[in-house]
C-alpha cells in the first residue's frame, strides 16, 4: 500500500468513528480500524460487534492499493499531531509507515482478514425518513430507555412500523416511565414490523444525525437495521426478545386534566428540586382549581415549596407525587407552549402530552408520598 491522504480529511474521518471502537475488549482487533484503500473507492470501518460504521475517505494520490487493520487510538493520536499530508506505506502485512514532512512513524497492524466482515443482509424492508424527523423521534424516546436493565429488551428503543398506514412509532421505557412518538414515513412494504434498536446504537445515531437535514434510507433485515446517511453507512444488530405492550400502558380514561405553561412549569420544578435526595427526587404536587403547589421535604436537608397558575378540569383537588427528574426530562423534550397532564387518581399512570397533539405521548408512574 502506498497512498497519500489529506491530514484534515484523515483526522475528521477518524474522529467521526472513534466512539464506535471498543476501548476495553478481550478481542484486540475490535480496538482497530480497517482501512480499505482502493482506487475506485476507499473506506474506513469500525465495529464493536454490536454496531458498525463505514465511512468513505478521499485519497489524494494512489501508488498502490491496500487493506490494513490499524490501531484506532494510535492512528488517531498520530493524525492529530501531524502538520501536512500523510503518506501511508505498507510494510508487509504486520506494519504500516506514516510519513508527513520530517515526521516518520511505524505502527503495528493486525491481519485484515481477521476483521469482522460487514454482514450480508437478506429480505430487507426499506423505509425513507428525513434526518431531522428521525432525530426528533430519538430525542423524544431515548431518555426513557433502560440502562443495564436485566430485562434486556428494555435496553433500547422499539421501532414499530405500520407499512400499510405509512406510519412509524418509536417507544422508550424503563418500566417507570414511557415515551411514544408517531410520524408519517415512506415505506416500501405493507406489513407490520417491530425491531428493538440497542441503546448504544441509538445514541451513536443521534450523534451522527445532529445538524443534518436530508432524507436517509433505513433497511430492516432479520438480525440488523442499516442506515444509509449520505455516503456514510451505519449498521447495528437488533435486540432479540419481546418488547412490552406499550399500547396497553397508555391511559385512556384519565379525566382530571391539568393545563400549564411548559416553561414556567420547568422553572418551578428546577427551583424546588434544589432540595431533595438524588436517589428519590420525590416531589409533592397539590393540584386544585387555578393553582399548582409544588413542594419537597427532606428531614436531613430542608424544605422547599413553590406555586404557579394552572387550569384544572376537576372540582376535586388531587395530591400526587412524582420523580422530579423524570418529569423534568419529559417536559424538556416537548415543544408546545402548554402541556396537558391527565390523571385518574394519585396512584394510577399519568399521561403527559403537548397541548392539542397526540403525536407525542408520555406516561409517568406516580410515587407514594
Amino acid at each position: 500500500m502506498k497512498v497519500t491522504l489529506n491530514k484534515d480529511e484523515l483526522q475528521r474521518r477518524l474522529a467521526d468513528i472513534q466512539s464506535i471502537v471498543e476501548k476495553k475488549t478481550t478481542m484486540p482487533i475490535l480496538s482497530h480500524f480497517l482501512l480499505d484503500l482502493k482506487r475506485q473507492r476507499s473506506f474506513i470501518y469500525a465495529t464493536d460487534l454490536e454496531v458498525a460504521i463505514k465511512e468513505p475517505i478521499e485519497v489524494e494520490a494512489f501508488e498502490e492499493e491496500g487493506l490494513y487493520c490499524v490501531s484506532a487510538r494510535k492512528l488517531y493520536e498520530i493524525a492529530k499531531e501531524l502538520e501536512g499530508d500523510v503518506r501511508l506505506e505498507g510494510d508487509g502485512t504486520e506494519w504500516v509507515r506514516l510519513r508527513s514532512g520530517h515526521s516518520n512513524f511505524r505502527i503495528a497492524c493486525l491481519n485484515p482478514e481477521d476483521y469482522p466482515h460487514w454482514p450480508h443482509r437478506d429480505d430487507n424492508k426499506k423505509l425513507t425518513i428525513n434526518s431531522k424527523t428521525l432525530l426528533d423521534m430519538i430525542e423524544k424516546t431515548i431518555y426513557c430507555a433502560g440502562e443495564n436493565d436485566p430485562r434486556y429488551a428494555l435496553n433500547g428503543v422499539l421501532l414499530h412500523c405500520f407499512g400499510e398506514k405509512g406510519r412509524a412509532i418509536m417507544v422508550g421505557t424503563d418500566s417507570h416511565r414511557l415515551a411514544v412518538v408517531s410520524k408519517e414515513v415512506t415505506m416500501d412494504f405493507a406489513d407490520e414490523v417491530k425491531v428493538i434498536v440497542p441503546r448504544k446504537a441509538v445514541f451513536e445515531l443521534k450523534r451522527i444525525l445532529t445538524g443534518l437535514d436530508e432524507d436517509l434510507s433505513v433497511e430492516i433485515s432479520k438480525n440488523h437495521i442499516h442506515f444509509t446517511i449520505g455516503e456514510k453507512e451505519f449498521l447495528t444488530k437488533i435486540i432479540e426478545g419481546s418488547y412490552p405492550g406499550y399500547e396497553q400502558v397508555i391511559p385512556v380514561n384519565n379525566d382530571k386534566i391539568l393545563l400549564a405553561n411548559r416553561e414556567e412549569f420547568i422553572r418551578t420544578l428546577r427551583r424546588v428540586s434544589v432540595i431533595g435526595r438524588e436517589k428519590s427526587r420525590a416531589i409533592r404536587f397539590e393540584i386544585g382549581q387555578g393553582e399548582l403547589n409544588v413542594s419537597v421535604s427532606d428531614p436531613e436537608i430542608g424544605e422547599a415549596s413553590d406555586s404557579m397558575g394552572i387550569e384544572f378540569s376537576s372540582d376535586n383537588p388531587i395530591v400526587v407525587g412524582f420523580n422530579g427528574k423524570y418529569l423534568l426530562e419529559t417536559l424538556m423534550t416537548m415543544e408546545s407552549e402548554r402541556v396537558s397532564i391527565s390523571f385518574m387518581d394519585s396512584l394510577n399512570p399519568t399521561l403527559i402530552r403537548q397541548e392539542d397533539s397526540d403525536e407525542y405521548r408520555c406516561v409517568l408512574m406516580p410515587m407514594r408520598i
